[in-house]
């Protein structure tokens, strides 16, 4: 281990300075989810590709239905029905109207479509154009409508490029790809995209006294939640997780597990065994691990300016120099050593530009001062108020503290230099949830 002591910030440049960006694939559409755009998409067809009803009722000619009321409605022949991917399209002329049903395209001589419910249905008798009093027989025949109301011009008609016209940039470079942005995709013919793929992560947390949830605790024994909660952080940051069983304090079986792990992994995380203890078998295991004639291969294990989290371990191993980072084994500690470095690389991975939470100013709401170690960056657990622009305290400062940390949805921010922040002071917080 190195006696250095890194701040948080150099810890976390020298991880992102390390990675690189996944070599882009491509992707069928159902496969792309959660992946990042490598290149800008365009429009080949507009959208829609033709005007098109929004409404059930009747294409016509405005001039048809012009002064139309409940007392003097328009009488129409209809002389057809348009539905959505249907043949041959009926052209509208003068007294007439084309029954047309919701994505229909418009068709040739109709200029709106009046909504069904402005009209009879279409159960009036013979053609007429003329406006008669409601009530008013029609002069025989079949296939009529009457029209209660006029409409302009357009009226419930979605016209041809109204959404994007062809050639529009449909989603740029660097987009991650969710619902909204399939289903464009797919709207505008794409079966297939270039992406970057959604990184694998493997978690493994390592202690012979943990158990899997589920089963029956033994004496000084305590549930596996650090593997659980870090592979539900790494699908939130849009990785593809994947977890292994807690690996007993044994350095030659952690070594062939993570070596088992490589074949599948772009970035290993292990939690636990990395401090100063008798058992801290992952620096027993990696630290003499890596390629003598590749700089930077090996794992160093050094000491953060930070609390939780103070021992941390980064580097890369196996034949691919995968990366690998080392945290504590405390649950705090852990997530939030997970936040402040292994959702960066993640995102760093995917080929994202912002890669970290995002953090605001906010004022501290709290019964008393909080304290904090001299030179150490303190990461306390909170709850944020965008309303009111506060943020409180929740739970002590504790690095086994889960509890508070599940309601918690920021960390406040104590900085080295502050050994105490008092109630109404300005504070920097990351938001996490």
């Amino acid at each position: 281990m190195s006696s250095t002591i890194w701040s948080v910030d150099d810890h976390l440049e020298d991880i992102l300075g390390a990675i690189r960006p996944l070599d882009p694939i491509e992707l069928q559409l159902p496969d792309a989810q959660g992946c990042v755009l490598v290149e800008d998409v365009t429009v080949p067809v507009a959208l829609p590709p033709f005007d098109n009803s929004s409404m059930d009722g009747y294409a016509v000619r405005t001039a048809d239905v012009a002064g139309a009321s409940e007392e003097f409605p328009a009488v129409l022949t209809v002389i057809g029905d348009v539905a959505a991917g249907g043949g041959p399209l009926p052209t509208v002329g003068p007294g007439e109207a084309a029954r047309i049903m919701t994505g229909a395209p418009l068709p040739p001589g109709a200029e709106t479509v009046v909504p069904v419910e402005w009209t009879d249905g279409g159960s009036g008798g013979g053609a007429a154009t003329a406006m008669r009093p409601a009530g008013e027989a029609p002069e025989g025949g079949s296939g009529e409508v009457r029209v209660h109301r006029p409409a302009e011009a357009g009226a419930h008609v979605r016209s041809r490029g109204s959404d994007v016209q062809a050639g529009d940039l449909a989603l740029e470079a660097g987009t991650v790809l969710g619902p909204p942005q399939i289903g464009l995709l797919a709207a505008i013919g794409r079966g297939t995209v270039r992406v970057r793929p959604r990184p694998r992560v493997v978690v493994l947390s390592t202690g012979s006294e943990l158990v899997q949830p589920g089963e029956k605790l033994g004496e000084g024994q305590i549930y596996d939640s650090n593997s659980f909660a870090l592979c539900a952080a790494a699908r939130d940051a849009g990785a593809l997780s994947y977890r292994v069983g807690a690996v007993t304090d044994d350095a030659e079986t952690l070594r062939a597990t993570i070596e088992d792990q490589l074949i599948r992994a772009d970035l290993l995380v292990t939690t636990g065994g990395v401090s100063v203890g008798a058992y801290d078998v992952v620096k027993e295991a990696l630290s003499s691990v890596g390629d003598e004639d590749v700089p930077g291969s090996g794992v160093d294990f050094r000491k953060l300016a930070m609390q939780p989290g103070k021992p941390q371990g980064f580097g890369s191993i196996g034949p691919e120099h995968t990366p690998l980072l080392a945290l504590p084994g405390n649950p705090v500690s852990s997530y939030v050593s997970f936040e402040l470095f292994v959702r960066p690389a993640i995102r760093a991975l995917m080929g994202l530009k912002d890669v970290q939470r995002p953090k605001v100013r906010a004022v501290l709401k709290a019964d008393k001062a909080l304290t904090s170690p001299d030179r150490k960056r303190q990461f306390l657990r909170g709850r944020y108020d965008a309303e009111s622009g506060t943020v409180s305290p929740v739970g002590g400062s504790g690095s086994h503290l889960i509890a508070a940390l599940a309601h918690a949805d920021c960390l406040i921010v104590v900085p080295e230099a502050d050994t105490s922040v008092e109630p109404g002071a300005d504070v920097e917080v990351v938001l996490i949830g």
